[in-house]
């Protein structure tokens, strides 16, 4: 996409937590005025890349995601932004925008997990449609209808700065790791 993005806001990744039900990864997308909060479940394996890179960690040898990266860099190609661009059906879409050497855009469609793990490593804007985020506040809505305090507790778009802190003040390496 070339041009202003009016149709989308910039996000950065506020953290990393576990859905208390499932213990399924979740990374939460903020806006810079933290007054904007999306949840998306991702895999542990996309989690534990997103968290190397979140603490500095490196790792001997190139993850997959830093491998993406190094080849960008070898080509001549720049991340230019990632956009997390649809939910449909409970699944989030999104695309990397590439810059080629030559100056041309390149438009590639990619798991959500992927395109945040990405940006993160060749530290590129994120950018969320804001049709996104209205779906999402009505999924959230919807699932949070049962007026029980269980149900409250699932609308995750709602949680608050501090009480994502505290949750991920609690979790450590482990957490990130299946379950069997």
């Amino acid at each position: 996409m070339t041009g202003p993005k009016e149709d989308f806001i910039l996000m950065m990744v506020g953290g990393l937590t576990l859905d208390p039900t499932t213990k399924m990864p979740i990374v939460v997308l903020k806006d810079p005025d933290n007054k904007l909060n999306l949840p998306i479940w991702i895999g542990p394996l996309e989690a534990a890349s997103m968290a190397t890179e979140l603490e500095g960690i490196k790792p001997q040898r190139p993850m997959t995601h830093d491998l993406i990266r190094n080849l960008l860099g070898e080509v001549g190609a720049t991340v230019e932004a990632v956009d997390i661009t649809e939910l449909r059906e409970n699944t989030y879409f999104a695309r990397i925008e590439l810059k080629t050497r030559d100056g041309s855009t390149l438009q590639i469609d990619s798991r959500p997990s992927d395109a945040i793990s990405l940006a993160l490593r060749t530290k590129s804007p994120i950018y969320v449609a804001k049709a996104v985020l209205e779906a999402s506040s009505e999924l959230h809505e919807a699932a949070a209808e049962p007026a029980s305090a269980a149900a409250s507790d699932q609308n995750l778009a709602g949680v608050s700065r501090d009480k994502w802190s505290e949750i991920l003040e609690k979790m450590s390496p482990e957490d990130f790791k299946y379950k069997m």
